[in-house]
């Protein structure tokens, strides 16, 4: 996992894992109820058993920190490659936006993911916090957060992409250069579990109903193209391609830029329940881009050159994305799905089902940033603010770089693997917590050796042979039954144990 921590570290590391393996211990053991019924129905046994008293003083173990599908790693500040060159003054400003909505939700709001509720407190700090410089900022990450190197199990490093918010032309209306819509959830679309209106997953089944009861699939991008919603009032505005619409659904927001100068913005609202299939693995896959080569901008050389070829590339893809409008400055950045504002350079997408919105994360490595053969360093303190249907796994970001075509031209050939390390309240840190479980239980004395089957040929110390007589056959035992009785018993026994 990248760059070993020093040794008084890894010793806590795997104190860490043995506190996760002694959970399964303790979770058979006898509790105190357990122990006095034992000793009120045997009234010979001891009042309390070994185990009781052995972990006495280990009544609320806190258990370590676990991650599905991860593996970390506690780490020194002093470990982590450009921590001390970041400003972090600028991360803590993002940060501290992310906080509005974790601290409105109250210091006992928790939830199933690893970090829980664990960021209000600081949160509640930065609030009160006012640092001026990048090293007083820094200082504040280090007194409320510990570090953990973090990798998806098995794999030394994360892995990041670019993601922009595109300005696009359009039109309100549909006109002879305007032909494509752009559409808000529809009325039919359903998921599991959740109000029509309510905020959807960004990922799992999907549904559109049929009469009254019956729920089957909602339909995929080629259905929606040939036109499945039509004329239902859905349409938020026009664009010139279906390779301009393909390009806001990936990134989940965009700008559209109308014909008298005004500007209609659009955030990501549900999808139709069928999983992404990234274009440009396909592209590759087909030997049509060379995967060194692969970016945004030639995906779209692409398409635009082979129309008919990007209809079926599109339609590869049977995901679709519905949009919202939403009411922002032309400014203004995107909202992410925490419902903040992402800052260009702070911001990243996380998986939702495993992190918490608001997570620091320091990612390390180098990014072809300047130009496309670049290997600019790239060592920053980032703020989980966003998801992404794509963005699964422990250790995987969509790195947020802005609005326009510079910020989309630099997004689009984002593919490298980085360093990921993750900023754990000290509230739950996995050191601290793995010292708070129990010891394993005393071995038991060993038993007395058996004597050896075989002797020795040397016969012990004086070299003599010992000679260990084999024991005589046991005599045939009688039996009253006849024969064939016992060949019948023995059939028995036989299609018994043989089920």
């Amino acid at each position: 996992m990248g760059p070993a921590a020093p040794p008084d570290r890894r010793g806590a590391g795997r104190a860490a894992l043995a506190g996760c393996v002694l959970a399964a211990a303790l979770l058979v053991a006898p509790g105190d109820a357990d122990a006095r019924s034992r000793h009120h129905h045997y009234s010979g046994a001891r009042s309390v058993s070994k185990f009781a008293e052995h972990h006495a003083r280990y009544r609320h173990p806190q258990w370590p920190l676990e991650i599905p599908g991860g593996q970390y790693l506690p780490v020194a500040w002093s470990d982590i490659p450009g921590w001390d060159s970041d400003d972090q003054l600028a991360a803590l400003k993002t940060f501290r936006v992310s906080c509005r909505p974790i601290l409105a939700g109250g210091p006992a709001r928790s939830n199933d993911k690893p970090l829980g509720g664990s960021l209000w407190e600081p949160c509640h700090a930065a609030r009160s916090a006012h640092p001026t410089t990048a090293t007083e900022a820094r200082a504040f990450f280090e007194q409320h957060f510990v570090p953990l190197q973090i990798s998806r199990l098995g794999e030394p490093q994360g892995f990041v992409t670019g993601y922009y918010e595109p300005v696009i032309d359009g039109s309100p209306v549909k006109t002879d250069d305007y032909t494509v819509p752009v559409y808000r959830r529809p009325s039919n679309l359903f998921v599991r579990g959740y109000k029509q209106d309510a905020a959807l997953p960004n990922g799992g089944p999907v549904y559109r109903k049929i009469g009254r009861r019956k729920l089957v699939p909602y339909y995929d991008r080629a259905q929606i193209e040939d036109g499945a919603i039509d004329g239902r009032g859905l349409e938020i505005c026009w664009l010139k391609s279906q390779t301009d619409l393909l390009f806001a659904q990936i990134q989940g927001s965009a700008r559209i830029r109308l014909p008298d100068g005004r500007v209609v913005r659009i955030n990501y609202d549900a999808h139709n329940g069928f999983p992404y299939t990234p274009v440009g693995r396909i592209l590759i896959e087909r030997g049509i881009i060379p995967r060194e080569e692969m970016s945004m901008h030639r995906i779209r050389e692409w398409m635009d050159a082979n129309p008919d070829g990007a209809k079926e590339l599109r339609r590869a893809n049977r995901s679709y994305v519905f949009f919202r409008k939403v009411e922002l400055k032309d400014d203004d950045e995107a909202i992410g799905a925490q419902g903040v504002p992402l800052t260009p350079g702070r911001s990243i997408a996380v998986d939702k089902a495993l992190h918490v919105y608001g997570t620091p994360f320091f990612i390390a490595g180098d990014l072809p940033i300047e130009s496309p053969t670049a290997k600019t360093p790239f060592r920053r303190l980032m703020i989980g603010q966003d998801t992404g249907s794509a963005i699964v796994g422990p250790a995987r970001a969509d790195l947020y770089f802005g609005a326009g075509a510079e910020a989309g031209a630099v997004a689009g050939r984002i593919r490298n693997p980085m360093a990921f390390v993750m900023l754990v309240p000290k509230g739950i840190d996995p050191v601290a917590r793995a010292r708070s479980l129990p010891p394993p239980e005393p071995r038991p004395p060993a038993n007395t050796k058996k004597p050896s089957a075989t002797a020795s040929k040397s016969g012990g110390r004086d070299g003599a042979s010992n000679v260990v007589p084999t024991p005589d056959a046991r005599p045939a035992a009688a039996s009253s039954r006849p024969p064939g009785q016992r060949h019948r018993s023995h059939r028995h026994r036989h299609h018994r144990y043989s089920r």
